[in-house]
């Protein structure tokens, strides 16, 4: 997709050139790893796309979202040490080079360099850019904090489950857009739309990623295949597929958690949900979601063509394969 390369080499650039000190090298050497290691960008694209929308330069909203990708892999930083997770974009993680220690003290010192990159708005924008960050990233850490607790519980909806993602993930893409549109001047109206606009691209990004966890071509994925069935993580696939699980299903499933062949535990987990045609029922749901947000697009006073370069990202989103 030629704007997605076309944006994203304008993150690259904006990232390349934050000027972290040399030293002490163990703070910021991860730092300058974990930034260079790829990633699709798409957060920062929409906070370039959100101000675009309303006929505002790139140049002019590129520090917010820096900000805005800088905020995001600080909490990808955090949420490999508490995933055990071995690979980020198919590179090892910073806990793994590094350590745990100095991976969180790293995130930390991400999260500090995120604030500093908004704060360069005109202070006009300040208050109402501030509030939605804030707002943002507390929700984020309410929405990890629940996926940590449906490790411990079995008591676990198809709602909870979207309610989680929506804070973990798709908050952050309606807050991506909107910083965009506050520094565009939109008004209330416009700047609502385009937030749910970004909920619910969010909410269907975070289906088909569960979707590729178990799916997706290794070589193209960048993390490992399959991690979220060894981590037993609950998410949609494995919610839908208990709902529609005989009782001999559910007790393979329970069964399968203790598995410890990672490799058979991935294989017959798959057989399992193919059997219940789980795939086809989340793709199903993650349509839904995208479908809400064309209707809250068509909301947006922008004309048609300032909505194209959004709705062709929203489109490769669906149909993405890694």
């Amino acid at each position: 997709m030629q704007i997605l390369a076309e944006y994203t080499a304008k993150i690259d650039n904006g990232l390349a050139a934050i000027n972290f000190p040399s030293k002490p090298d163990r703070l910021y050497d991860p730092l300058r790893y974990f930034l260079t290691i790829g990633g699709k960008r798409i957060r920062p694209i929409l906070t370039l796309l959100g101000a675009q929308l309303f006929d505002v330069s790139i140049e002019k909203v590129m520090p917010q979202a820096i900000a805005i990708e800088l905020f995001h892999n600080f909490t990808l930083i955090h949420d490999d040490i508490m995933d055990a997770a071995p690979l980020r974009r198919n590179q090892a993680t910073v806990h793994e080079k590094w350590g745990q220690d100095i991976a969180i003290l790293s995130g930390d010192a991400l999260l500090i360099k995120a604030y500093h990159e908004l704060g360069k708005i005109d202070p006009n924008y300040l208050p109402k850019a501030f509030a939605l960050f804030n707002k943002t990233a507390i929700q984020v850490c309410e929405g990890q904090q629940m996926d940590m607790d449906f490790e411990e519980t079995q008591d676990v909806t198809i709602d909870d489950y979207i309610e989680m993602i929506r804070l973990k993930t798709s908050v952050l893409l309606g807050c991506a857009l909107e910083i965009g549109a506050i520094v565009a001047e939109a008004d209330d109206k416009d700047r609502e739309a385009l937030y749910n606009f970004g909920q619910h691209i969010g909410i269907a990004f975070q289906i088909q990623d569960d979707i590729l966890d178990l799916y997706a071509d290794a070589d193209k994925f960048g993390k490992q295949i399959g991690g979220d069935v060894i981590a037993n993580k609950k998410t949609l696939l494995y919610l839908t597929a208990k709902s529609n699980a005989s009782l001999e299903q559910i007790e393979q499933l329970r069964q399968l958690e203790k598995e410890g062949d990672l490799t058979l535990k991935i294989d017959r987990t798959r057989q399992l949900f193919d059997q219940l045609g789980t795939k086809e029922i989340c793709q199903e749901r993650m349509s839904e979601h995208y479908d809400q947000a064309m209707t809250y697009m068509s909301e947006i006073s922008a004309s048609d063509e300032m909505k194209q370069p959004l709705l062709k990202l929203a489109s490769y989103l669906m149909h993405r394969d890694q």
